[in-house]
């Protein structure tokens, strides 16, 4: 570890200290990824999820001011029972401070896909996400944060893609609102929307290989790769701190770049044109 990064995260270490932050979807991939780090900066962290061995395990290996809930985000009482799991469980350390909904399913037929399927992504990526975010308000005060996972996918068209697209700007839509209702009571309310972004999913489709997600990721990412989890998690701290204590009702793009670039890939039409002329195609 440098000099530099050490400097930083000793800066940074305590600036949730006393605060409860509960965390969805949160036993691997991003969801742990953003609890680990708020975990690091001080606060005590409920790692909610219905992957209850992964879930565990991780809480385990966090160490102190950490543990895991079993919870289905798409349960009313389950996510009651998980807000009062935080607040009694860490009773000693102050108050709930930080929400961030992350709990999301990717499943997507796109065009084809059922009212089964519309109603099953809609209830965990977006409804559940607006009832964790009605039932934690109550016990939240000035200063507390709720941040939204959104994503670039919902920002944008995606041929054989509805459902995940669709929930993901609807929750972005969510967060405007929250944030204006909540702004009274001194409540934050955002968004973070990464773009192609290093997980268990992406693992899978590059069959294990980060230089293969990479160099795909390139093509799409001005900063020539993939985003990894803690670059990410590292935007959700900043959100949920004091220094974004001005900040609300808006979307953080953690996308490397990706929304800055069109679908010419940030070329000319010049280029493009002569790559056709010299063979290169699309």
């Amino acid at each position: 570890m440098n000099d530099t990064t050490s400097s930083s995260q000793s800066t940074s270490c305590k600036r949730f200290a006393g605060q409860i932050a509960i965390v969805t979807g949160a036993a691997q991939g991003l969801g742990l990824d953003i609890a680990k780090r708020l975990h690091a900066d001080g606060a005590a962290v409920l790692l909610a999820d219905t992957q209850t061995e992964a879930g565990n395990q991780a809480a385990e290996q966090m160490g102190k001011r950490a543990f895991f809930q079993e919870t289905d985000v798409t349960d009313d009482h389950q996510i009651a029972r998980a807000i009062r799991t935080a607040q009694q469980h860490f009773q000693a350390v102050g108050r709930l401070g930080i929400l961030v909904n992350n709990a999301c399913v990717y499943a997507d037929a796109g065009f084809s896909s059922t009212r089964a399927q519309w109603w099953h992504a809609l209830n965990v990526n977006l409804v559940s996400a607006a009832v964790f975010a009605q039932q934690a308000a109550e016990f939240m005060g000035a200063g507390a944060v709720i941040v939204n996972m959104g994503s670039t996918g919902g920002k944008f068209g995606a041929a054989e893609r509805a459902v995940y697209p669709s929930s993901k700007a609807g929750l972005m839509q969510l967060t405007k609102n929250l944030a204006v209702t909540l702004a009274p009571r001194g409540i934050r309310c955002l968004s973070v929307s990464p773009a192609w972004t290093w997980s268990p999913s992406m693992s899978a489709l590059s069959e294990g290989s980060l230089q293969v997600a990479d160099r795909l990721g390139a093509i799409v990412h001005p900063l020539g790769r993939v985003g990894r989890g803690e670059e990410v998690a590292a935007a959700v701290a900043f959100a949920c701190s004091a220094d974004a204590s001005w900040i609300t009702g808006v979307d953080l793009p953690v996308d490397g770049g990706f929304t800055s670039m069109g679908p010419d890939q940030g070329l000319s039409p010049r280029e493009w044109f002569s790559r056709m002329q010299n063979g290169g195609g699309h």
